[in-house]
């Protein structure tokens, strides 16, 4: 495996759009060539050498090919974009859309991101040791077709959208999520760990969420119809007794998804 190291040292005023920072477009290349790859900031494209320095060179693909970037950088956008294989590990913080639309490989981001991680996901993995927030895993605006594959983790905490239009692969939040979480979920798994506000899986016709905590306002349009303990999806385990309850019966679609709540922390429903 060759490690490519970044380190920030360019202006971030605006934001750069970095879709290039990729095993797949950094694999084959010298240090001094993928200092050589443009990157947008604002009206104009610059070298990548402007923002970061480049120490060693790719791997003969891009599963051989690790990117570490070592620094924070909330500024920079969309790293990991489209990426099919290797790694990329973030030493501190991430900008928006990191490994939206992946289809394999592994990033970790060792800080917090921002919006849109994971956004249209096709697979690979996504590791969050911070919080995030809106959108993990959500579909783009005007689409409905979220992340329909891969993982996404996110220790902390995440915002609002959770999987909006989630079509498949899993996203567990081991902190708190606020509002819209797996709205118009067709197919795959939320695990929440912690509390959530409102509207948990409103539209919802298929697929699966689990909430740890407390959900502060129920979304009406689902039916309780059981009530089970120590759930298991694959690897991830969700420990006490949960209320199963299917919906959203509030929308006409013959599909429903499943809706599992914590006994212990939503005693009223």
């Amino acid at each position: 495996m060759a490690d490519v190291i970044l380190k920030p040292i360019g202006n971030f005023d605006l934001t750069v759009e970095a879709e290039v920072v990729t095993p797949d477009n950094f694999a084959g290349k010298t240090a001094d060539e993928i200092g050589k790859v443009l990157v947008w900031q604002g009206p104009a494209e610059y070298p990548l050498t402007d923002f970061f320095t480049v120490e060693g060179n790719g791997g003969s693909s891009a599963e051989d090919t690790t990117i570490i970037i070592d620094g924070d950088v909330p500024r920079v956008k969309r790293i990991g974009q489209q990426m099919t294989a290797g790694k990329v590990l973030i030493k501190g913080s991430a900008g928006m859309h990191v490994g939206s639309a992946m289809e394999g490989g592994e990033i970790i981001v060792e800080g917090d991101a921002e919006s849109w991680a994971g956004m249209e996901m096709k697979g690979g993995s996504i590791h969050i040791k911070g919080n995030t927030k809106d959108h993990v895993g959500c579909a783009y605006r005007g689409s409905w077709k979220g992340m329909t594959g891969g993982r996404i983790t996110v220790d902390g905490d995440a915002v609002s959208q959770v999987g909006g239009g989630l079509s498949g692969g899993e996203i567990i939040i081991n902190g708190n999520v606020k509002h819209f979480c797996g709205i118009r979920i067709s197919s795959g798994l939320i695990v929440v760990k912690g509390n959530a506000v409102r509207t948990v899986g409103a539209e919802m016709t298929g697929g699966t969420i689990v909430v740890g905590g407390c959900i502060e306002r129920f979304t009406p349009g689902f039916e309780l119809v059981d009530v089970e303990s120590d759930l298991k999806f694959n690897d991830i385990e969700c420990p006490g007794e949960y209320k199963k309850f299917t919906g959203d019966y509030a929308i006409p679609q013959k599909g429903k998804g499943t809706l599992y709540v914590s006994c212990d922390n939503n005693e009223c429903l």
